[in-house]
Order: structure tokens, then sequence, then C-alpha cells
């Protein structure tokens, strides 16, 4: 059989802080317009719908609608028949053991007839995310299922981590679609000094590095625009990569402010780059003889 070609949305959002409502009715706006241009898959970034200020009066009761607006975009997916990656949408959760209220940052696949395949809780957390949000820690990166074939999900600085991409690979995922919230200035001030595109820098290589390394594709979708009163934007960068060429596309890849791009990700990449690699291949041997150590208590472990 010869290998599908997608058709997929990248869609780079500046969200205004809190201003969930105008937030969604963008981002619905640009998921309409992607479904007209004959998209199968819409992805958006991370907090597309409130930005990330935790400390903002109202996010207590903003975070607390989560479920509102994930079943809007359930319904227009359903209406527009195109499945959706809707960026990650904060939960405001009573934590059944303590009853404390807890914050988590997810993201969802639904499919183009409105249902719910998969969920993911974001597992790496930035640094200035730890106060306030929970992690998913040891629960396992799951595969779905989708009319896309199977897909893995991620979230922002899981990117880093390449132990995530490996469990998902191993599991089946021929596609990983990262939700991010990225921005130029999130480098140290040496690494500013050094090279003013150094978050650039790390992103184009490192979204690269794993299409080869893992024999995948990555949807990479992040915010854009400028970071309220800094001189330094989003990092945007919002691309469909795939071994073999890169980054797809031409409209949002290079660029730093809101906009879309639609692609065709024709997945022959991905099983050739497997053909010629055979990354997969040795991963599943049972000589395998890479493992990772977790210290005495545990022992080690294969990945």
């Amino acid at each position: 059989m010869m290998a599908p070609t997608y058709k997929i949305a990248v869609i780079q959002l500046h969200p205004e802080p809190m201003q969930i409502e105008s937030n969604y009715c963008k981002a619905a706006r640009f998921i309409k317009d992607a479904a007209a241009k004959g998209a199968q898959l819409a992805v958006l970034p991370e907090y597309h719908l409130t930005n990330w200020i935790p400390n903002h009066p109202q996010a207590s009761d903003i975070f607390s609608q989560w479920e509102i607006y994930l079943n809007k975009y359930r319904a227009l997916a359903k209406e527009q028949s195109i499945c959706i990656v809707p960026g990650t949408i904060v939960e405001r959760h009573e934590d059944p053991a303590t009853k404390e209220q807890q914050l988590l940052n997810a993201t969802y696949f639904i499919d183009n007839k409105g249902e719910i395949l998969g969920r993911y809780q974001k597992k790496n957390l930035w640094h200035p995310e730890r106060p306030y949000l929970t992690s998913s820690t040891h629960e396992p990166h799951e595969v779905i299922e989708t009319p896309l074939g199977p897909v893995g999900l991620l979230i922002c600085w899981d990117l880093a981590f390449p132990e995530a991409f490996r469990e998902l690979i191993l599991a089946g995922a021929k596609i990983i679609i990262i939700p991010t919230f990225w921005a130029l200035s999130d480098c140290s001030p040496y690494g500013l000094a050094v090279n003013p595109r150094s978050e650039a820098l790390f992103l184009e290589s490192t979204i690269a590095a794993r299409t080869f390394e893992n024999t995948c594709a990555v949807v990479f979708v992040n915010a854009g625009g400028r970071v309220g009163s800094s001189k330094l934007n989003y990092a945007g960068l919002s691309r469909v990569a795939v071994p073999f060429l890169g980054a797809l596309g031409d409209e949002t890849k290079d660029s730093c402010e809101e906009g879309m791009s639609v692609v065709d990700l024709d997945m022959r990449h991905v099983e050739e780059a497997e053909a010629n690699y055979k990354v997969r291949a040795d991963l599943a041997r049972e000589d395998w003889h890479y493992v990772y150590p977790r210290g005495e208590k545990t022992g080690r472990t294969k990945l």
C-alpha cells in the first residue's frame, strides 16, 4: 500500500491574557478556514485560550471553564468535519485525595466526529510552571489511534526529553503533535547575550533531530507575536517536520507572527526513513543494549 498523505493546518496564535472567549473565536475562525482548505487536522498552541498568567485575578474562575471550551471544540470539529488538537487547556480540578484545588495542563485529540480519542497531561513542566501545575509524572505516554494513524501527544518542554519520543515510537506512534508556548526570552541573560536567537536555534535543531532519530513526523505549533511589553517575541516557528526534508510549508515556519500554514504531510517520508535508518527495528530487538539506571531502589529498566 502507498503511504497516505494528510493535509495539516498549523495555527500560530497570539493569546490575549485571560480573554478566553475572544481567543476561542479567533481560533475557531482559523479552524473553519483550515477546513475550507481541505485540512484533515488543525493544531493550536499551548495556552492559546488564556495565555499563562497564573496569578491573574481572574485565572481561577477562567480555568474552571475548561470543559465548556473543550466541548466547543468538539462541536466545532463535528460541524467542520475536521480533527482538532486544541492546543492545551488549563483545567482546574479538585484532588480526590487531598480535596485541594490543582491545575492541569492538558491537550486532546478530537476526531472529525467530535469524539475525544485521547488526552495527555503535561509531564515535563518548565521551571516557572512547577509552583502551579501538577505533572502527570509516572503516567505512561500513550499512543492514540486516529484517522491520521497512530499519534502521540506531547506539550512544549517535553520536546527537550528524547525519552518521551522513544516511549511513543516504541508504542507505534508515527506522528507526534506538540502544542507549545515558547518565547525567545525563555533563554537566560547569558544565552541571549551570546545569541538573541538561541531559543529559535534550540527549536529548529531539536525538532529536526527528533524527526530523524525517531523516524516520525513532528507537528510543532507555537504561540506568535510580542511577549507583553518585552522586546522579544514568542518564538513562533510552527511547522510540520519530517525526516529528509525538515520543515514543510513556508507561511509560519520562519515567522514569529500570527498565521496559519496548511501543508501536505506525505507519510512515505516516515516509512522511507525507517527503512533507511531502522531505528524502530533496533529498539524492538530483545537484545537491545541501552538501559536507563533508575537508582538502587528500582534497579535498571529498559526503555
